[in-house]
């Protein structure tokens, strides 16, 4: 049975939560009706609530992008089955969409920004069926989990076929014990990378990406670029490879000093794909772009036609998730955030929802 309202955290305010309870919109023709299983906490929702990054569709609105939920309303095929909601939605019709770039269609929507005052730390969300991604057998994976998938996971996969990785590749991730940068590490393995080597200042983490894909590991913390070119360098003669040319480097901190060590290590017919975002900004000489005769990429989000490969993925244990996740309620929203902008989370927290206003 259909709802009237949706129950929802809201962000009146940048740096402003409000439990409250909003209208259910009209279905259209298409219109799938979603009960919520679990939304993942993302650094965009940070950068929205702490940063000042302003939002397509003005507050109040209800953040939370990384969604996974079961289809109870609305388009009678979709009904009972669990989907994944993708983070960016494409139009499907423009000339973006039509060749395959759709995830940086200019009329997408995106939950929690600009799909009006809707997002996924709720208790249900209209979607249209069509982007949906049907998860299926999950082998024991918990649905709320599947919740990271919508961005944490294909974010990684769409900047690894923007990268054109591929077996036998040589890739450095920039950021790898972060969010994003840890399934950045897995999906590079999982596509055939020969040596994937890991970077990020947390120490603790970084030593658990050995067991997920990471070859070798760099904490750059207090070494000059000398000093972690030449960590780099014996790593790459450890392995057998050289170390300035070819290496697909991917940057997924969005941090100055976390830009400034990709392109330190960016060389010989190498390429940097942009993952991670940040506000800051940061210089290169261009030219030595030219003489590398290298590549610098930038990626954003996933087309919704990739989300069954990276379910396929983390089915099959090329991916894993239970690691790198736990769930939270929903109700403790507000100390989830302050905790992950002050880098207190060990893991990504999907909160599921937990709702209890009155009727």
């Amino acid at each position: 049975m259909i709802p009237e309202f949706i129950d929802t955290w809201q962000m009146s305010e940048p740096g402003k939560l409000v439990k409250t309870r909003i209208p259910m919109p009209a279905l259209q023709a298409g219109d799938v009706v979603v009960e919520i299983k679990g939304c993942g906490v993302c650094h965009t929702d940070l950068s929205y609530f702490y940063m000042g990054v302003p939002t397509v569709q003005k507050p109040p609105l209800s953040l939370g992008h990384e969604i996974s939920g079961v289809a109870i309303g609305g388009e009678a095929s979709m009904l009972g089955k669990e989907v994944i909601i993708p983070a960016v939605i494409p139009c499907g019709d423009c000339d973006l969409c039509r060749s395959g770039r759709g995830n940086r269609c200019l009329a997408q929507k995106m939950p929690g920004n600009s799909m009006g005052i809707y997002g996924g730390f709720s208790s249900h969300i209209v979607v249209q069926a069509k982007f949906l991604c049907v998860v299926g057998d999950r082998k024991g994976i918990p649905l709320e989990h599947m919740a990271v998938v919508a961005d944490a996971v294909t974010t990684p996969y769409q900047a690894a076929v923007r990268g054109r990785l591929g077996q036998g590749d040589l890739v450095v991730v920039v950021g790898a014990a972060g969010g994003v940068g840890s399934f950045m590490v897995q999906v590079a393995k999982g596509m055939g990378a020969k040596v994937v080597v890991g970077i990020d200042v947390n120490v603790e983490k970084l030593e658990k990406m050995k067991g997920f894909g990471a070859d070798a590991t760099i904490n750059p913390r207090g070494l000059s670029t000398k000093e972690l070119k030449e960590q780099f360098k014996a790593i790459a003669k450890a392995a057998g490879v050289p170390s300035n040319t070819g290496w697909k480097i991917f940057e997924c901190t969005g941090t100055k000093a976390g830009q400034e060590t990709a392109l330190s290590l960016l060389s010989f017919v190498g390429m940097l794909v942009v993952v991670g975002f940040g506000t800051d900004e940061t210089s290169y000489m261009l030219s030595k772009l030219m003489a590398f005769d290298a590549e610098i990429i930038g990626t954003w989000g996933c087309t919704p036609d990739k989300y069954p490969e990276v379910l396929a993925m983390c089915v099959d244990g090329r991916i894993q998730l239970d690691p790198f996740v736990e769930t939270r309620p929903m109700s403790q929203i507000e100390t989830v955030f302050d905790e992950a902008h002050h880098g207190k989370l060990n893991r990504r927290v999907i909160l599921t929802p937990d709702f209890n206003l009155p009727t």
